[in-house]
């Protein structure tokens, strides 16, 4: 016969509960932190040569990186060492850029000969690049050890808007993008008055049909927001009507074509009434029109007392 033995199970009271003999016992994790400690006080643990001078280091490191981290300065810090190790920005390649100089690139970024690759962010360099009066995009790229690609995609300056006294240069959309500083801009159109920019590029661009008067135009004046002026390069206006703009010019073509009207010594053409065109003159011309005027009336009047006698 075989006896059959049961398996004995071990009782083990809750460490939270008391012992046997009324004692109360740790719980486990301090349990451990205990017997470590014990251990490391009887000298049963022993550590690597030099670890305390290596923990030592690595406190006071930390407490270093903590402290510029406070006060702002473990930027510096790590560009100062980076650029220390090779990483200093010697180059900086810029293309596509026509308006925009490298030096004032330079400038915006604030690069000085120390500047670290490894520190330069480059949303940062994108953001201040991109803030430049003639950038509409740009791309930055490090490329190690020491060089910056920039690339540009500059805007195009459609025309001159004068508001003012001020003179700014302008896209066809209307955006201004800098003060003019310089007359190398000065065979662009100019566009005078308030909200003259914002229409001005759908407006010239009807004057493709007529460029003989198209060429002489010296300004684009705009009216109280709803109508145009045409200044002449040889000081003649001419007034064009709210509507039916193609109209008024083709009058005004006619006329110069067979009488050569731009030509002769007056101040304005009005083309704004749609049955009436009135051309106003000079100041000079008006003059010499009412002495011719006075001398035919009195050779009329001459003229007739004679035939009476």
């Amino acid at each position: 016969m075989f006896a059959l033995r049961g398996r004995k199970t071990r009782l083990r009271a809750p460490l939270e509960a008391a012992d046997l003999d009324g004692q109360r016992v740790l719980p486990r994790p301090l349990r451990r932190v205990v017997r470590f400690l014990i251990s490391l006080g009887a000298g049963r643990i022993h550590f690597m040569p030099y670890t305390g001078t290596i923990s030592a280091a690595v406190f006071l490191a930390a407490t270093g990186f903590y402290g510029m981290s406070l006060g702002g300065h473990s930027q510096n810090v790590a560009q100062a060492t980076t650029s220390a190790v090779g990483f200093a920005i010697e180059d900086v390649k810029v293309s596509g850029n026509d308006q925009t100089s490298e030096i004032d690139i330079l400038q915006q970024l604030g690069l000085d000969g120390t500047t670290s690759l490894v520190a330069l962010d480059i949303d940062v360099a994108r953001k201040l690049i991109s803030e430049m009066p003639w950038v509409e995009t740009v791309a930055v790229r490090k490329v190690y050890p020491g060089t910056i690609e920039v690339t540009l995609k500059e805007r195009k300056a459609f025309g001159i808007w004068q508001h003012g006294s001020d003179l700014s240069l302008i896209e066809a959309s209307g955006s201004v993008i800098a003060p003019l500083r310089d007359n190398k801009f000065s065979e662009l159109p100019l566009f005078v008055g308030r909200d003259a920019e914002t229409s001005a590029a759908e407006f010239y661009a009807r004057f493709s049909q007529w460029p003989e008067i198209s060429k002489r135009v010296k300004a684009y004046v705009r009216v109280a927001g709803r109508r145009w002026d045409l200044m002449l390069d040889n000081g003649i206006t001419i007034k064009l009507p709210e509507q039916d703009i193609e109209r008024a010019m083709q009058v005004l073509s006619t006329m110069d074509e067979g009488q050569q009207l731009l030509e002769r010594d007056i101040a304005a053409v009005d083309l704004r009434l749609e049955d009436r065109t009135t051309v106003q003159l000079t100041k000079e011309a008006a003059a010499r029109r009412d002495v011719a005027l006075e001398a035919r009336t009195k050779k009329l009047k001459k003229l007739e007392q004679e035939n009476r006698t």
